[in-house]
């Protein structure tokens, strides 16, 4: 062996060597600060000894002989799971992200500083009850308890480590401005009023009436002053910041005269982002005045969804129109005013310098007019705006949703849950409930707006008192139903009333087809069982495909005169039109619809103005009937007629995926494309850290027009979908099922990190118990002194 090639291996294998000491260093440094499940804990705020018993699943267990002892111990079991979310949410929620990451939050920051998220939980808590208060100050108390444990032990998780920073104490109102952010994340309905200003100021009045799902009321003067006043609205702002358009949800409930144990069966599935960790944390919650399981968002006290003794309950989005944007009108000398009744009016003015990691702080303010905050920018290097956008909505006003969770977690039957919702204002949810009495029941709950003019398909004149909200829909008067003759209640962000209904919630609703699909099931049997409720949250039918897919076929046969596509039509014709990972057809068919609307609408318009034009596949879906019942919008006749736009999309669509997966269409699969990502907020920093911190990549049947819902971007990947699936049955509530991926913990170590990836993709439930039978349990005693 040469010299040379001696030296060579030996500094491979030092560098091996040290490259292995450097592993196992990480590994034990990570591992130090795993949170302590067994033994005993010393958390001194206890008035008594906790128990806190995890089961196989992760799932913590928490028994407390006073509800303040149950409150601090969940607040420290949060902490202990899930800390550095917690941060991070709060510090998002707040727009103060860039106090650790640095100057590539500062955008976001003042976007979040904007929106006022803080400033109205700080609001709401000055109208919480003494009661609500003191929860919300037990359950800081326990995180402060874990918070103060791990900085004084140098066990605080390595993210903290990463970042160079520690966290702060936990306060009430962090808590509250969590709930917020999920007020935020599910009640967006601001970015088409903006679409449809920015299309009546750019296209022919024709083609902008199109891009409405139907024509507004009062739209001639509405119309008019969204033309007499352009608002800026390309390139203001970064739609990959937006939350998801379809924040949707499945949820029913089955009453026992269709089940086959004569009790009430109730589903639930939130469709919200996925990631890692999951936005929900599970946990069983027990003192002598409650029993209740369920999941939260880690930050928040109590159970929002679940279960007690005696009924069950899970939600929907609403997705009614709570966001109203106004154009406001500013003084030419004081851009801190804005015009009303004929008079300048002056603005809240908020100053919030937004500190940045290792630079000087950035000036920033916060424009406040009567009806909001202004969220489009009014400072201009070449010019003066002549208007602007201000935001009025429900979330920002002050409400008092944990008021309702802790009423809702101890709540007997319909009278006393129905009583609790009357506190839940934002986000609006469809609420159903189920009892051991055998009542089922529904509410579509929140705040509602009631509108003097406008059905918020746009911004109305901000600088006239013929505009706004005069109060929302008495809660009386909410969509609720009891016991109805079908025997089921479903609801999947579909249209919940019909003409009759006296009052405007939105005319934006969810594709139909989910709920469709569900209907179609419950109405076929009369013998259900929690197995089958499971089932079907794992159903993968395609009624998408149903309604369109006969004719869009015809349309490429009349086109393709030389019989290109022979072949693959009559691969598309065999279709069971159900969206399994193995089928080439769902592959074809969602890539047909997503190259559509690109076609239709992408050219004319600048790319992030595409990019938040929100009911894309709404417009399109609404084109295509038109079209093919013989009524072309001019958008299509425009382009040549249906049959050439059907065609083209569809010719576009068979060579990119022949580039991407090879010529043989037979070969093709759903999962080689649509893949389900659990990413981790610090993945996108490196490789090396998603490899850890993200589970792999794997392929996933459904879409996000199946019952089994997995939304999917670009490149493929289902980020979208069940955050968390719940079932209960009502004839035995000593038990309940779950799955929550991709785990319980966010602890890189812990062996509940990624343990439901898998379970999420299988539809494997886990079953929780709340009688106090945890087999195997690793059992933590929090202890008083």
């Amino acid at each position: 062996m040469g010299r040379p090639l001696k030296i060579g291996l030996w500094v491979l294998g030092v560098l091996v060597a040290l490259a292995a000491a450097a592993l196992i260093f990480v590994n034990i440094y990570i591992g130090k600060s795993k949170p302590v499940i067994e033994g005993t804990a010393s958390v001194t705020i206890l008035d008594e000894d906790v128990t806190v018993t995890r089961d196989s699943d992760g799932v913590p267990h928490i028994e407390a002989a006073s509800d303040a002892d149950l409150y601090r111990a969940q607040g420290y079991v949060h902490a202990q799971d899930r800390l550095f979310q917690m941060d991070l949410a709060r510090r998002q929620a707040s727009g103060r992200l860039a106090e650790v990451v640095g100057a590539k939050a500062v955008d976001t920051d003042k976007r979040f500083r904007t929106f006022s998220l803080r400033d109205a939980a700080e609001k709401s808590y000055d109208t919480y009850s003494v009661d609500a208060k003191q929860v919300l100050d037990w359950y800081a108390e326990g995180v402060n308890a874990f918070i103060h444990e791990v900085k004084g032990n140098g066990k605080l998780s390595y993210e903290f480590k990463l970042l160079g920073y520690e966290p702060e104490d936990w306060t009430p109102i962090d808590s509250l401005t969590i709930g917020k952010y999920m007020a935020y994340d599910l009640g967006g309905k601001w970015t088409p009023q903006a679409m449809r200003h920015w299309a009546l100021n750019h296209y022919p009045e024709e083609k902008a009436k199109e891009l409405f799902i139907t024509y507004p009321e009062n739209a001639e003067s509405i119309m008019e002053a969204n033309r007499a006043n352009p608002v800026a609205v390309a390139d203001q702002f970064d739609p990959d910041t937006l939350p998801p358009e379809f924040n949707g949800s499945n949820n029913w409930v089955v009453s026992g005269d269709k089940t086959k144990s004569g009790k009430p069966l109730l589903a639930d599935d939130p469709h919200l982002g996925l990631s890692t960790p999951s936005v929900w944390h599970q946990i069983h919650l027990t003192s002598p005045d409650q029993n209740v399981s369920g999941v939260i968002f880690a930050g928040i006290p109590g159970i929002i969804l679940g279960h007690n003794d005696t009924i069950a309950w899970g939600v929907t989005n609403v997705g009614p129109d709570v966001q109203d944007l106004y154009i406001e009108i500013p003084n030419p000398d004081d851009p801190t005013q804005f015009e009303y009744d004929g008079k300048w009016e002056q603005a809240d003015v908020r100053d919030e310098p937004i500190k940045v990691k290792g630079e000087d702080d950035v000036p920033f303010e916060v424009l406040v007019t009567r009806h909001g905050p202004v969220i489009t920018d009014i400072i201009y290097e070449n010019e003066k705006p002549g208007a602007v956008f201000s935001m009025q909505w429900t979330a920002l006003e002050a409400s008092n949703e944990l008021e309702a969770v802790m009423d809702l977690n101890k709540a007997e039957d319909w009278e006393s849950f129905e009583t609790a919702l009357e506190s839940f204002s934002a986000p609006a949810q469809n609420f159903v409930f189920a009892s051991k009495d055998g009542t089922i029941a529904y509410k579509a709950n929140g705040k509602i707006p009631i509108r003097k003019k406008g059905d918020a398909q746009l911004p109305v004149p901000g600088n006239s008192s013929e505009y706004g909200w005069e109060g929302y829909v008495p809660y009386d008067e909410l969509p609720t139903l009891v016991n109805p003759p079908e025997g089921f209640i479903a609801t999947a962000n579909n249209e919940v009333v019909d003409e009759k209904y006296p009052y405007h919630i939105t005319k934006f609703w969810a594709q139909p087809y989910r709920y469709e699909r569900i209907a179609e099931v419950l109405r076929d049997r009369d013998d259900f069982t929690a197995d089958d409720m499971m089932a079907l949250q794992m159903d993968q039918k395609n009624l998408h495909a149903g309604e369109f897919l006969d004719r869009m076929l015809g349309s490429v046969e009349k086109m393709d005169r030389k019989g290109h596509y022979e072949g693959i039509l009559r691969q598309m014709r065999e279709w069971d039109q159900v969206d399994t990972a193995e089928s080439p057809q769902p592959l074809i068919f969602h890539k047909w619809m997503m190259q559509l609307p690109k076609l239709m609408f992408a050219p004319d318009m600048p790319e992030d103005v595409y990019a938040f034009m929100h009911g894309k596949p709404q417009l399109t879906d609404q084109f295509l009937r038109n079209s093919y019942d013989g009524e072309a919008p001019s958008w299509v006749a425009d382009y040549g007629g249906a049959d050439r736009w059907v065609y083209d999309a569809f010719e576009k669509t068979i060579a990119g995926l022949k580039e991407d997966y090879g010529d043989n269409p037979e070969k093709w699969q759903w999962g080689d494309y649509h893949q389900l990502v659990f990413p981790h907020p610090l993945s996108g920093a490196s490789p090396m850290l998603a490899r850890f911190l993200d589970p792999d990549r794997q392929p996933v049947g459904g879409s996000g027009i199946t019952v089994q819902a997995a939304s999917f971007k670009e490149d493929g990947s289902a980020n979208h979908g069940a955050s968390w699936r719940f079932v209960a049955d009502l004839n035995d509530l000593s038990k309940a099922y779950h799955i929550v991926g991709p785990g319980q913990s966010g602890h890189l170590k812990s062996e509940w990190f990624h343990d439901q990836a898998d379970d999420w993709v299988r539809g494997d439930f886990h079953e929780t118990v709340t009688d106090g039978s945890v087999k195997d349990g690793h059992v933590l005693t929090l202890t008083a002194n």
